[in-house]
C-alpha cells in the first residue's frame, strides 16, 4: 500500500506540471509559480496524493499549563554582560585605529600598506567578536537583552543583591511557544511564589528538549538561589480560537501557515488550494488553537506536505508516507 501510494505521489507530482505545460503554447511558457501562490488539483489527484479537507473548531485554551523552572545564576548574566560590553568597545577602538592608520596612509604619513592591512584586519576580528557576543547573550537572555539599559542596570543590582532572582520555566517537549501567559506561580517547598514574566528566551534547553520563559522573582525566599528546580503554572485567561490538528501546519518566513481551499471550484474541474498565514495561540494536545481563519473555512488537514512539495521543491515529507 505504501509503494503503491509513492508511485501515485510522484507520478502527481510529474503529472502536474506536464498537464499545466500542455495548456499553454509552446511559444508561451507558464511563469514560476510564487511561493506564496495557490496550486490547483482536480479530484482525481487530490485522491492520489492523499489531500484530506475539513473545518477548523472553535474552541478555548487551557488556563494553566504546568512547567520546570530552573533558578539562573546572576553570575553568568554578569559575566555575559561585560563580555558584551568589552566587545563592543573593543570593536569602536579597532575601527578608530583603523581609520587613524587610513588617514595616515593615504596621506603618506609613516604608515605603510602593510600596517593598514593589519588594523582593518583587527577591526574585522573585533566586530566579529562584538556580533558574536550580541548573539549570545540575546539567545540567552533575551528580554534582558531587550530592556533599556538603565532598567537592565537595576536588574543586574538586584540579583547581584540577591533582592530578586530569575528563573527559566520550561515546558519538556515544546519548542513553540505560542500566546504569552499573564501570569506564574512558583512552588517553593509548597508554597506559592508569585513571579513577573519577562518573556521567551530563544536558546533551547537540551535536556528538557524546550523553549522557555525568563521570569523575576522581587524578594524570594531566603534560600532560593542559582541551581533549585522548581515546579511552575504558567496561568493566564483562556484563549479563543479555531483549533486545527499539527499535521496541517507548516511555516516559513511569513511565520507559520495552513492550505487553505478557496470556495469555487474551476471550470476544468480544479481546486486550488493556497497558503493562509494563521497566528498561534497555544497547543491544545495534538492540536493548535490559532487565530487567522474562519470557522466556515475547508484547510488542508492530512497532505499539507505533499501540496508543499507540489509546489516546485520537488520533495515530499517523509511522515506523509508514515500517515498510510
Amino acid at each position: 500500500m505504501i509503494r503503491t501510494r509513492r508511485l501515485a505521489l510522484w507520478a502527481c507530482i510529474v503529472v502536474l506540471p506536464a498537464l499545466a505545460l500542455a495548456d499553454a503554447d509552446d511559444d508561451d511558457a507558464p511563469p514560476a509559480r510564487a511561493p506564496g501562490a495557490g496550486l490547483a488539483l482536480t479530484s482525481a489527484q487530490q485522491e492520489a496524493v492523499g489531500v484530506a479537507v475539513s473545518h477548523p473548531v472553535k474552541g478555548a485554551g487551557p488556563r494553566q499549563i504546568e512547567a520546570y523552572g530552573l533558578v539562573l545564576d546572576p553570575v553568568e548574566l554578569v559575566t555575559d554582560v561585560g563580555r558584551l560590553a568589552g566587545s563592543r568597545s573593543a570593536a569602536r577602538n579597532a575601527a578608530a585605529d583603523a581609520g587613524r592608520v587610513e588617514g595616515l596612509y593615504k596621506n603618506g604619513a609613516n604608515a605603510s600598506l602593510k600596517a593598514l592591512q593589519l588594523a582593518q584586519a583587527s577591526e574585522i576580528e573585533s566586530q566579529a567578536t562584538a556580533d558574536a557576543a550580541a548573539a549570545t547573550f540575546f539567545q540567552q537572555w533575551g528580554p534582558v537583552a531587550a530592556l533599556p539599559e538603565r532598567e537592565r542596570e537595576v536588574l543586574i543590582t538586584s540579583l547581584s543583591e540577591g533582592r530578586a532572582v530569575l528563573v527559566r520555566a520550561d515546558v519538556p517537549g515544546r519548542h513553540a511557544l505560542g500566546a504569552m501567559p499573564s501570569k506564574a506561580l512558583l512552588s517553593v517547598d509548597g508554597i506559592g511564589v508569585a513571579a513577573r514574566l519577562l518573556g521567551p528566551v530563544a536558546r533551547t534547553m537540551p535536556d528538557l528538549q524546550s523553549a522557555g520563559w525568563l521570569l523575576e522573582v522581587d524578594h524570594p525566599p531566603s534560600g532560593l538561589g542559582p541551581g533549585a528546580r522548581l515546579r511552575v503554572t504558567l496561568a493566564g485567561a483562556d484563549v479563543a480560537g479555531l483549533l486545527i490538528p499539527t499535521a496541517a501546519l507548516l511555516y516559513s518566513d511569513d511565520g507559520a501557515y495552513v492550505y487553505r481551499q478557496k470556495t469555487a471550484t474551476s471550470r476544468d474541474g480544479k481546486t486550488e488550494f493556497a497558503p493562509a498565514t494563521v497566528k498561534l495561540l497555544t497547543p491544545v494536545g495534538d492540536a493548535w488553537l490559532v487565530s487567522g481563519l474562519a470557522d466556515a473555512d475547508n484547510i488542508v488537514v492530512h497532505g499539507a506536505g505533499v501540496l508543499w512539495s507540489l509546489q516546485g521543491l520537488g520533495s515530499f515529507s517523509a511522515a506523509e508516507e508514515e500517515h498510510d
